[in-house]
Parts: structure tokens; sequence; C-alpha cells
């Protein structure tokens, strides 16, 4: 089951917020309570304790301002102080990567082994591919065993050719020669995956060093694995010293339910966090946007991300023409298979859910979202013939029986489906009319979705 980022310091703080806005009236000594509460929620997140401290004093100093406690909603006021701060905190704004004035524009991915360096590269050219670019990843670990067969793997899961000159030559000179073959092969960006070590040592940075000198990157990019917590923070900010990053990664951020070295690097380090990795996809890895994830933290969901999900996910024409079926309730299976596959280029559905505001995580955490349920009512419904996709009601007994066969499901199944999908054309019947035409936002954009229900 994936875990959520922050899960446990979500509830944690959602479940202070709660108690404030339910007390009404507040007074100083109700803000101070609240703070000792969310100072326990960060530390026990493993947010560096320093960046607690001056989170907490620089929240309790605004809050028990004369202005705050006599508003009208003191506690809203309160969680908005709060959220304003986690933005800060976070880094303001989203922090993008800068590209060389003439290619190609060099990165180096730099970090301590098993952070998911080689993966994060091969991610990042994907995406980068996707906005137009031309891009070359360069297999520089000479010393890990199978790292240049790693990267091979990877850039051929995401379509990105490798330069490698196999585990005898200098990484500084497979580096350098790296940039002759991509001007020769018109990359205009060359992503250099380093070797990393299992802790921090002077051979390391010595040959970062070097490589740096010879290729001058537009960004040094250092990858660190979530799970680590505090060792994050601090090896980052070590190779910062070392060698001056320009931005971080962090990875693995859907195994760690804590999330304290995002919360806590840009403070310490002053280096922003560029990506995030919340899974094994190509699509699983994200921009970061501080003030979007302070929402998803605070449970106040996170609508632009998904908006973003739904946008790439989503065929425009077909969007258009569920909308229009939806509001004329005309929607058949074959409609319905149309939107399952599409909500499975979003990604994980239980991420999805949590991006969606009002949405209990304490809740969704508990909740089983079987994936596999979704494959086996595709499989029914593709084995239908396309007048029964448009018309169930033709369905007999022996008609099911040929389904429940040909998708290798039972009928009970069947029937199960049968009924979930009259069930939802019934419920969807309630919301035609009017009002439904100058629906707009995040369901007008995804089609509305029947599993957002």
């Amino acid at each position: 089951m994936t875990k959520m980022a922050f899960e446990s310091l979500g509830e944690k703080l959602q479940n202070v917020f709660k108690k404030l806005r339910g007390k009404g009236k507040l007074n100083e000594a109700d803000v101070k309570e609240a703070m000792r509460e969310v100072r326990l929620a960060l530390l026990e997140a493993d947010v560096n304790f320093r960046v607690v401290k001056e989170f907490i004093a620089g929240v309790t100093e605004k809050a028990v301002g004369q202005e705050i406690l006599e508003s009208l909603h003191p506690g809203q006021q309160v969680i908005k102080i709060v959220h304003e701060e986690l933005i800060a905190l976070m880094g303001d704004t989203q922090s993008q990567l800068t590209f060389a004035p003439k290619p190609p524009t060099v990165y180096m991915m730099v970090g301590l082994q098993g952070a998911g360096k080689t993966t994060s590269s091969g991610k990042l050219a994907g995406i980068l591919r996707k906005q137009g670019k031309r891009p070359l990843l360069v297999a520089c670990d000479v010393y890990r065993p199978a790292a240049i067969k790693q990267l091979q793997v990877v850039g051929k899961t995401y379509d990105i050719p490798v330069f490698e000159m196999g585990d005898k030559e200098s990484p500084v000179v497979i580096a350098e020669k790296s940039l002759a073959h991509a001007a020769e092969n018109n990359h205009d960006l060359v992503l250099i995956d380093t070797a990393g070590r299992l802790h921090i040592d002077d051979a390391l940075m010595d040959e970062l060093g070097e490589i740096r000198a010879k290729v001058r990157p537009q960004e040094i990019l250092l990858v660190v694995d979530a799970m680590t917590g505090q060792d994050a923070v601090n090896v980052a900010k070590t190779f910062d010293e070392k060698l001056g990053l320009d931005g971080i990664i962090v990875t693995k951020l859907d195994s760690d339910t804590r999330g304290g070295a995002v919360l806590s690097v840009k403070k310490v380090t002053g280096k922003p966090v560029k990506y995030v990795g919340m899974g094994e996809k190509l699509d699983d890895m994200e921009p970061f946007h501080p003030d979007r994830m302070a929402s998803r933290i605070l449970g106040m969901g996170d609508v632009l991300s998904l908006i973003d999900k739904a946008q790439a996910a989503f065929d425009e024409k077909e969007a258009a023409a569920l909308e229009k079926k939806f509001r004329e309730n005309s929607l058949d299976l074959e409609d319905f298979l149309t939107q399952m596959q599409q909500i499975k280029k979003m990604g994980n559905i239980k991420d999805i859910l949590g991006m969606m505001p009002g949405m209990n995580q304490a809740a969704l955490a508990d909740a089983q979202v079987d994936e596999k349920a979704m494959a086996h009512m595709e499989a029914i419904i593709q084995s239908m013939t396309p007048a029964e996709r448009r018309d169930p009601s033709v369905l007999n007994g022996s008609r099911k029986r040929r389904i429940a066969a040909g998708s290798g499901r039972t009928i009970q199944e069947v029937n199960r489906l049968l009924k979930q999908f009259e069930e939802m054309r019934k419920m969807l019947k309630g919301f035609t009319g009017g009002g439904m035409k100058k629906k707009k936002g995040l369901f007008g954009k995804m089609g509305n979705l029947p599993f957002f229900g």
C-alpha cells in the first residue's frame, strides 16, 4: 500500500487545528498550547530541531497579536499563519531549472549511493524531453557494479540515449567527452550520472570537483533519500559546502510518512528542493511546489496538482464528449471504460484522492484502494461486444456467462459491475440539468469522473 508523504504529520496538525476551530474565541494560552503540539508533531516528523524552534517562534509571534485573537474566526487565522509560514519554510515559490544560454545545458547529478540518483537522472531527462528538449544521459559511475547497465536500462525505459565508455576510463574523461558527443548528435541537454559512496569522503569530493571543473555544469543537483531523514539534510549541507549546489531532488517521499527532510533542507542549506519523487513511474517525479505541499500537509488538498495530472492524462476531445454525455445522462459502458483508463494514467488512485480538499487523510491512510479491481472491471467490459457496451440491458444469462469466461472473472463479478454502473447512472441523473452547464474548474477539466464522487 502506498504511503502518503507527511501522513502522520498531516493527521496530527489537522487534529490540533480542529481543536482550535472548535473553541471559537482564543486566548494567548490556547495558541501556545496548540504550538506545543505543533512543535512535537514537527519533531516527530524528523524536522530539524533548530528549524522547528524558529518556525514555532515565528508562528506564535504572529498568532498572539490582538488583531488575530479578537478577529471573527481566530482559529482560522492561526491556521492561515501556519500555512503561510510552512510555505516560507519550504521556499515560498517553485524553483525551476535554469538553462544555459548556449547549448548543451549540463546538469551534474550527485549524491550518496542508494539515494536514487540513476533513476532520478532518467526521470528528469524524460520530463525535460516532454518539454521539447533533447537530453543525453552520461554514465560516469565506473565503480558500482552494473551501474552503467542500470543507467542503460533507465535510458531505454524513458527512450533517452546513454553515453558510456565502459568502466575502465576515468569519470572526468567520460564527462568531458560526453559534451563533444552531445554537440555532434544535436543534444541540447546533458545529465551526468556521477558515482556515489556509502558516505561522503575526500576521494568522492575531489572527483566531483574535477568533473565540475571540466564540464562547467549549469546546475549541480543533489539527490537525497527522504527516508534518511535528518541525515539527508546533513548530506545536503556537506555537499553544498564542498561543491556548491543549485538544487535538491528528494526521492522516496511516498515511502516516508514523516517527510522532515523536505521541510528542513531549504532552511538549513538555503538551496531549494526542485523535484520530489513520489513513486516508481516517470509521472511520479513532480516539480516541487511549496504552497501545494503546505496545503496537502494541512488537509487543504492540492487541486492545482490534481488538475495538472488530469490535463496531462486526458484527451481534450474525449473529455468534452464525456462531459456532454454526463449532462445528457447518456453514459454507457464504453465511456465507463474510457474514464477508468484515463484515471489510471493519472497515477496512484490513493495519491489522487489525497489531493482533494476536505479528504480525511486519516481515513484515507486506512483505506484499501484495490487497483486490481479496476483491472478486473476493464477485463469484463473489454470482453463485451460494442453493442453490449452501448446497451447493457441486452445482457442475459448466456451473454454474462460468455463475458465471465472471456475475462477470466465470475458471473457474480459481472453482475456487480453492472449494478455499480447502474447506481452510478442513477446518481448522475440527480446532477443533470441547467446547473451542470455552469460547472467549471476541476471536474470540468477532468471529464466529471464518477470515481471522485
